[in-house]
């Protein structure tokens, strides 16, 4: 017998008041007041640069793709600039699955999506349903309450609750999913979620939602790490001032940003994200940290946390911090940190169970998300 999805018993919503959005669909927080002829003339030349942009990317990946793998063999180094400079939004979603895996997967795995949906259950559907109003609330396709948008949500991590039962679903696996329909269908987003969670090109994500958060927990410890090693001042400020990366850096790793940073720098993070792996999320993170590091020695510890959830606008441009973060060199300490890590955990079991449950207490809240 068929059974029925949870969210069809539910109408949808009225719709939202019509309030100015940006670009990708936020609510806009700010009216611009720019000269009406700068605006205009801004616009037409970055039209024409996306335009330039646009016809490069079409070239190399070919119609549908299929152009692509043939294009990464031969010329990676020219793939990984383009990519760091940002994929044309246009084309981002399509992008998106095939340097992630996920368009293989999909193929791989006719009908298993729909099955997912419609025939099985979850333990996980009321968690998901009370969460799905959190995600991204100020972006109108999320706006209408049981609207196309949250159905849309509920159904991929629903699907996903299933697949995986041992992870289930966790909270901040709603503004990875989120994130991913905004850029393409339901089920090219539940296969570019396994993709991730799963290894499909990069290690696997599932440790981060995963009991006790382990992926999290190792993340953080060399976070820590890298932060004394390569801003000592500030390392030694936030000793002093008692602070560890589980205060401000857990939804850094859990979302990979899309929780509270900018839209516009979200999107070109996980372009770079997808094709080279968490390694960015230190890089980001230490250079947003070495950007603001003369202010935020300066800060006691309340004003620290504050300033460490909320950091300034000049801060968040692309075209700053991602040079800043690309200079980073993690890799192979990031290697060294983890056979590390991995040998302290296996020597000393319990030892993470004060930072576990420091990290469990992240909450994502609407009212912290910053556009």
């Amino acid at each position: 017998m068929e059974k029925k999805r949870v969210s069809d018993e539910f109408e949808p919503g009225p719709l939202p008041p019509t309030r100015p959005l940006d670009r990708f669909g936020f609510v806009k927080q700010e009216q611009s007041f720019s000269p009406e002829g700068l605006t205009k003339s801004r616009s037409a030349y970055e039209r024409e640069r996306e335009e330039r942009r646009v016809r490069k990317w079409r070239k190399m990946i070919g119609v549908g793709g299929s152009d692509w793998k043939h294009y990464v063999r031969r010329k990676p180094h020219v793939v990984k600039r383009r990519i760091r400079k940002g994929i044309p939004d246009c084309l981002r979603g399509l992008v998106w699955q095939l340097i992630s895996g996920s368009r293989d997967l999909l193929l791989m795995n006719p009908g298993v999506y729909e099955q997912l949906v419609i025939y099985e259950t979850s333990a996980s559907e009321l968690d998901i349903i009370r969460d799905i109003s959190r995600t991204f609330p100020s972006h109108v396709f999320f706006q209408q309450r049981h609207g196309p948008g949250q159905r849309s949500l509920y159904n991929v991590l629903k699907a996903y609750s299933v697949y995986d039962r041992d992870v289930g679903y966790v909270q901040g696996m709603g503004f990875l999913a989120g994130l991913l329909l905004l850029y393409m269908s339901e089920e090219d987003a539940f296969w570019l979620l396994v993709a991730l969670l799963k290894g499909a090109v990069h290690a696997p994500m599932e440790g981060l939602y995963q009991v006790g958060l382990p992926l999290v927990q190792q993340y953080l410890s060399q976070f820590e790490q890298l932060v004394k090693e390569n801003l000592p001042k500030l390392g030694d400020h936030f000793l002093r001032e008692m602070i560890n990366p589980s205060m401000y850096a857990s939804q850094w790793f859990i979302t990979v940003f899309s929780y509270s940073f900018p839209f516009h720098l979200a999107l070109r993070i996980w372009d770079v994200f997808l094709y080279e792996g968490v390694k960015i999320v230190f890089k980001v993170g230490l250079a947003l940290l070495r950007y603001c590091e003369d202010d935020l020695i300066k800060l006691p510890f309340e004003k620290l946390i504050h300033a460490l959830r909320n950091f300034p606008e000049d801060a968040m441009n692309p075209d700053t911090l991602l040079p800043m973060a690309y200079s980073v060199k993690v890799s192979r300490r990031l290697q060294v940190l983890k056979q590390e890590y991995e040998k302290r955990d296996n020597e000393s079991p319990h030892a993470s169970e004060s930072s576990e449950k420091q990290v469990q207490t992240v909450t994502l809240k609407p009212h912290n998300l910053r556009r």
